[in-house]
């Protein structure tokens, strides 16, 4: 039985001020039109940017992001991949960032990723315009692989940051599908949970046409 989300809409719509006013709340505002150019030093960014943010106060980090900017040279992915290590000491030493030695490291070896799919792919942003949005969870799967400290929470907000049409699977989207009885409860962390909840939203996308990130903040709006 095909699943509908007009249900969802209406009880999103029952905490939110109606159903438009939940539309136009859970638009994505982070979504990009041409994904394919966008900048690979612009993905970088968003992609240390959220390997910080984990485990830290988005606010420290936003008010120190101008430094990182600098600090990493602009996030161009060559001169990052070309650098790698030779930067490490200096890095650790900048005050103008969060001297975090892993994430610091993730971030050269992240840029290094990025610069292997820009030489392969002819560009970070054409090889994620490219990946199926039917398919996040295998797209999450090669981040996790192939990055460093992009899995989990880390990698759904890069995607949907960058631009990626992305559901995040926070605690009260699991609770709602938790709810419809999608999962057996309100978490989504092994692979047969993650596999159930991208099934849902793709079946919610084919039902509303909306865009999964949309779906996905709908979600959340309905668990309260």
């Amino acid at each position: 039985m095909k699943r509908r989300f007009a249900p969802i809409l209406k009880m999103a719509g029952s905490h939110h001020g109606g159903e438009r006013a939940a539309l136009e709340k859970s638009r994505n505002t982070h979504a990009v039109m041409h994904l394919e150019k966008v900048p690979s030093s612009r993905l970088l960014s968003v992609m240390t940017r959220c390997v910080f943010n984990a485990g830290f106060n988005w606010k420290v980090i936003e008010a120190k992001w101008p430094g990182f900017e600098v600090a990493f040279e602009g996030f161009d992915p060559g001169k990052l991949a070309f650098f790698g290590d030779e930067m490490m000491d200096r890095l650790l030493a900048d005050e103008r960032i969060v001297r975090n030695g892993q994430k610091i490291r993730a971030t050269l070896e992240n840029a290094r990723f990025v610069a292997d799919v820009d030489q392969k792919e002819g560009g970070f942003g054409r090889f994620l315009a490219s990946w199926p949005e039917t398919d996040q969870l295998g797209l999450l799967t090669l981040l996790s692989k192939r990055g460093s400290r992009l899995g989990g929470a880390t990698g759904q907000y890069f995607l949907r940051f960058a631009g990626w049409d992305a559901w995040i699977a926070s605690p009260d989207v699991c609770a709602a599908l938790a709810r419809e009885g999608i999962l057996d409860s309100p978490a989504a962390t092994s692979k047969r949970d993650l596999t159930a909840l991208q099934e849902a939203i793709n079946e919610f996308h084919s039902d509303s046409g909306l865009p999964r990130a949309q779906i996905s903040r709908l979600l959340a709006m309905s668990a309260g």
